[in-house]
């Protein structure tokens, strides 16, 4: 289902990944990074870090997250593993281990590490997809006492570029209760600006 990389600079990039020293213990459990990207892709979407399921699967976004984001941008599994469009780019491409309330945050050094290297392969992006805090924030230069929910309400100030989201966690229910702009005003707007890109 996850897609595989099959274009050779992006095999590279993979293969630095998984011999960089920082990413050793990954590697010598035979954890390969995660992450799909490819020269045609018109979309990235930008998370925080596989999850646990994630690393044992071989599949990101394969989780009720997943799924309600799939349903955000109003498309199925197939477009969003197999079109060969959507680049999935999270801010770790590995499961950084569990501390006292959910999983630990993305390493900060490494999305300014790979990423760019990654970006300079796909001229055709037109959208980023951002989920959540940690690749809002860096994506967008904000401080870290930034409101994520005010930076969603204002999406539009980010567009045509940027797309910023809440993570779709189910964890997030209570959010979205007490915001139903996001559900009224926000997702018709992103359901249509990926169906315009897909």
């Amino acid at each position: 289902m996850t897609p595989e990389i099959t274009y050779p600079q992006f095999q590279a990039i993979a293969k630095a990944i998984a011999a960089d020293p920082a990413n050793a213990n990954y590697t010598k459990r035979g954890v390969e990074p995660l992450f799909y990207a490819g020269p045609q892709c018109k979309i990235m979407i930008v998370g925080q870090a596989p999850g646990r399921v994630a690393e044992e699967s071989g599949i990101v976004w394969n989780d009720r997250s997943g799924d309600r984001l799939r349903e955000w941008m109003g498309i199925d599994r197939e477009t969003f593993y197999n079109s060969g469009k959507l680049a999935i780019v999270p801010m770790d491409f590995y499961f950084p281990g569990t501390g006292k309330s959910g999983d630990l945050p993305p390493r900060k050094e490494f999305a300014e590490k790979w990423h760019p290297r990654l970006l300079e392969l796909m001229p055709d992006l037109e959208l980023t997809i951002l989920v959540g805090s940690y690749a809002t924030k860096r994506y967008l230069h904000l401080k870290s006492s930034t409101s994520l929910t005010q930076v969603v309400r204002n999406y539009r100030d980010y567009l045509p570029t940027y797309f910023p989201l809440v993570h779709p966690s189910p964890r997030n229910q209570i959010w979205m209760k007490k915001n139903p702009w996001f559900d009224e005003e926000v997702l018709p707007q992103l359901k249509a600006r990926v169906g315009e890109l897909l």
